[in-house]
């Protein structure tokens, strides 16, 4: 398994020291001082790249989509999403202003309008939030473009991983996930990296979303993880949506410290170093079995956090299914999920057997058979 080649001088993967990515999602709020002091924190504290998130809500829920509970608390998550929406020029901005601190840029496409929009300011590598990880027409499009992609894996099965990977003709690195916030360290299962890489032949490392600033991080590196990607803030009580579960520079710099001293050590000794500070027993845990599955805490939202078919508006019984009234979105815990993605060319040109408020779920059963 070689590295994989991220632009002109990183690589990521076996022989590599571990690629460490400053998660700031959208916690610069829609304030482009506040990403610049993000991307300084980041540099700061050691870490080799700054991701953001490009949202546009449009792409991820529909407007009816309710409130959710997050960190924060119960979220409108629709007009959340909106408060942070931001056009290309922000995070070309972004971009430049990461590049000139010597960072790579990273940032999460969610739908194609901003995938296209991140390739037109020139990124030379993507990122798939776990969610995403079944939206395989922005897996097309996104592998069409030939540079790299990190995918996430949380809440999915090994199956759901092997049907992305399908999708992607470009070099690929997964990040070993629990899509939980904040996640158990237990359900971590670290040992699932090196079986992920060997089952794939790829480079596998981790997206941390537990408390801890070195626990879950310094067991995947144990592992082999080739990145680690874990949340960074400003302040923990700054109103982002993923505030409190982030770390601060500080913490932040502590474990990139902690992963830099562990890659000068054999396993064997990065095993003892961690279950000194750690306790045996709780490294153990974190450590898990080894086998893929859908952990305790993500497993009621397989089928609702991520991709289904959606009506976008209203659809009259009769009506054909078209690309105007159907869409992937994630359905969330207040509307019943519909079809999987894969079956959205099927449907598209078929008429419908019954009225569909906009936001519902699509089933088989609102589908009149040719």
């Amino acid at each position: 398994m070689n590295p994989v080649q991220i632009g002109s001088h990183v690589k990521v993967g076996k022989g590599e020291r571990c690629f460490i990515i400053a998660e700031a999602g959208t916690a610069h709020g829609g304030d482009l001082d506040a990403g610049r002091r993000l991307i300084d924190a980041a540099a700061s504290s050691g870490a080799d790249c700054v991701k953001f998130q490009a949202v546009f809500a449009d792409e991820i829920v529909h407007p009816t989509a309710g409130s959710i509970q997050l960190p924060g608390g119960k979220t409108d998550i629709y007009a959340r999403f909106k408060e942070v929406e931001r056009d290309g020029e922000f995070y070309a901005a972004l971009k430049e202003y990461a590049e000139s601190k010597r960072l790579m840029f990273l940032c999460s496409a969610f739908g194609l309008g901003s995938a296209r929009i991140l390739q037109e300011t020139g990124v030379s590598v993507m990122k798939i939030a776990s969610p995403e990880l079944n939206h395989f027409p922005l897996l097309d499009e996104v592998s069409s473009w030939g540079l790299p992609v990190f995918l996430s894996t949380g809440i999915s099965q090994l199956a759901d991983i092997e049907a992305a990977l399908e999708h992607c003709a470009c070099p690929a690195m997964l990040l070993h996930c629990v899509t939980s916030y904040p996640a158990p360290e237990e359900e971590y299962n670290c040992r699932i990296i090196p079986l992920l890489s060997g089952i794939f032949d790829i480079p596998v490392g981790i997206s941390d979303h537990s408390l801890d600033p070195l626990l879950v991080p310094g067991t995947a590196v144990m592992e082999g993880a080739a990145a680690v990607e874990k949340h960074l803030t400003l302040s923990r009580t700054g109103g982002g949506l993923d505030d409190p579960i982030a770390l601060d520079e500080k913490a932040f710099s502590k474990m990139v410290s902690g992963i830099r001293n562990m890659e000068k050590m054999s396993r064997d000794e990065a095993a003892a170093w961690l279950g000194g500070i750690y306790g045996q027993e709780r490294v153990q845990r974190v450590l898990g079995t080894g086998r893929k599955h859908l952990s305790s805490s993500e497993r009621d939202n397989y089928f609702s956090t991520r991709r289904s078919l959606l009506a976008w508006k209203d659809i009259k019984r009769g009506e054909k299914f078209s690309e105007k009234n159907t869409v992937l979105l994630r359905s969330e815990k207040n509307t019943p999920p519909g079809l999987s993605p894969e079956f959205l060319p099927i449907i598209l040109g078929k008429k419908s057997c019954r009225d569909i408020p906009a936001g519902a779920g699509i089933s088989w059963t609102d589908v009149i058979p040719d």
